[in-house]
């Protein structure tokens, strides 16, 4: 099958991208904990940007500091970030690339504790229910705040001269706490019915747009399929297919440019990222957070007990078992394609050409975006334009990148891609050699 499909350009709202391949949101912990940006980071995005794709989504750029996910990600809460967003973008766009930042508040959803605040806010003070780290129910004050803060973000955005803006509102972030039907418990107007539920994305939507106005490209993420209970079977499923789709026909009414597809009410998750646990890599971040979870102590033990961390790993690939990683949300992109007119990316451990251009024209999504091949390959859209259908040494879906970030560089540690470990070290060191010559 011809890969011309992959080259065709796209127009998400104002904003075109030469072709259909664009990184998804993805980095390590390479910025200061005060939230200022750094020349590693710039590095990190540049080299995807020299590989050929049609754009970069950024990694996660907190709204404010309580919305972190973890330290060591540049925030963009406050107009002092300006210039720093400025001239990473600069240096991305003489790379032929465009940059759309990606906004987050992350709620309960943090991966590592802040000493600033012992709970984090989110539609529910139930805990969050993986590691059991604290929460409180955002009072109507605090979430008009934050909706503010979003706005704001976006008009930094635009002001620094980016390309647009991606809402976080997929894998557990704060929106998904107010959509899902598993999370929000609340009984004021942001809870209850979906209309309710879905109140809270909107209004981020509608702020934005009224920031920014019509012509800077506004994009939001947002998971299809919670399956809440593939990771812990005692949680309940989530919103339905139907009330996924009826907020995506909101979010396009709202005034979205494009919607980005993904998987999962929380983060990690079985679909997102799919493929191997890697128990033993996992257990080795624990250190960092045993004391301020409610559930990371018996996740430690888990982790590190080889029968029951061999029973975890077989719960985790159940649900995409006798599925193919690559694509496996195509069926979901598919459907938000049949109730919406604005283009649909999708997420998924794509790196085939020919899977890409074949999902492109049946009509299952207009775009895909990409993490972890791209940090195995960030040269992977340049094979495809040489003619290759894969990557000589493809991503084997190991999942030691995302998983080892915490306390590592992010980068491939699957050493069976590379002639030897000193290779593969110098690889994930390479990003700050770089920055700094």
């Amino acid at each position: 099958m011809s890969a011309a499909a992959i080259f065709e350009p796209l127009a998400l709202g104002p904003l075109t991208v030469k072709n259909r391949v664009l990184r998804s949101s993805v980095a390590g912990r390479f910025d200061n904990y005060d939230g200022s940006g750094t020349p590693v980071r710039v590095n990190w995005d540049l080299r995807f940007a020299r590989g050929g794709v049609g754009a970069i989504i950024s990694s996660n750029a907190p709204v404010h500091a309580r919305g972190a996910i973890v330290p060591g990600y540049a925030h963009i809460d406050s107009d002092e970030s300006i210039p720093f967003w400025r001239e990473l973008g600069k240096r991305v766009r003489e790379a032929g690339c465009p940059y759309i930042l990606q906004i987050v508040h992350a709620g309960r959803e943090r991966i590592m504790p802040f000493p600033q605040w012992d709970r984090a806010l989110s539609s529910s003070s139930k805990p969050e229910p993986l590691n059991g780290f604290p929460s409180q129910a955002m009072t109507g004050r605090e979430i008009e705040e934050v909706v503010e803060m979003f706005a704001q973000a976006a008009r930094r955005a635009q002001e620094a001269g980016l390309d647009g803006v991606e809402v976080a509102g997929a894998n557990g972030m704060l929106p998904t706490q107010f959509l899902s039907s598993a999370i929000n418990d609340r009984t004021d107007e942001y809870g209850g019915p979906l209309e309710n539920r879905a109140r809270f994305g909107l209004e981020v939507v509608r702020a934005i747009r009224d920031a920014v106005g019509k012509d800077f490209c506004v994009g939001y993420k947002i998971s299809v399929q919670e399956k809440l209970n593939e990771l812990l079977p005692w949680l309940p499923e989530g919103n339905s297919l139907e009330e996924s789709l009826q907020t995506c026909r909101w979010l396009e009414e709202a005034g979205v440019d494009y919607l980005h597809v993904s998987a999962g009410g929380g983060f990690p998750h079985p679909r997102n990222p799919a493929g191997e646990f890697p128990a033993s890599q996992v257990v080795k971040t624990y250190d960092t957070t045993l004391s301020s979870g409610r559930y990371t102590f018996r996740n430690y033990l888990t982790f590190r007990t080889p029968p029951l961390a061999r029973a975890f790993g077989w719960w985790w690939t159940r649900p995409h078992r006798n599925v193919d990683v690559e694509g496996i949300n195509l069926a979901d992109s598919r459907a938000v394609k049949q109730v919406v007119s604005i283009p649909v990316l999708v997420t998924g451990g794509f790196q085939t050409a020919s899977v890409i251009a074949r999902a492109i024209e049946r009509g299952d999504c207009d775009g895909v975006t990409i993490a972890r091949p791209l940090v195995a390959n960030p040269d992977l859209v340049r094979h495809f334009e040489q003619g290759l259908d894969r990557a000589p040494r493809p991503c084997t879906y190991c999942n030691k990148c995302l998983f080892s970030f915490i306390e590592h560089p992010l980068a491939c540690y699957e050493e069976a891609r590379f002639d030897s470990r000193e290779e593969m070290l110098r690889e994930a060191l390479a990003v700050y050699e770089a920055a700094a010559a």
